[in-house]
């Protein structure tokens, strides 16, 4: 009975950590496509 709060709760963590880690991964994708690098979450580097 008590088990199913516990499981919502980890399960909504997890998928909280699965969308910073898509959006670290979308943000890396377009400091490429801007030609410079991203270090530390800033994108340096970038050509315009």
């Amino acid at each position: 009975m008590i088990f199913r709060p516990v499981r919502t709760l980890i399960l909504m963590g997890l998928v909280f950590l699965a969308g910073i880690v898509f959006e670290r991964y979308q943000h890396s994708q377009r400091c490429v496509a801007a030609q410079g690098v991203a270090q530390d979450g800033l994108c340096r580097g970038i050509r315009q």
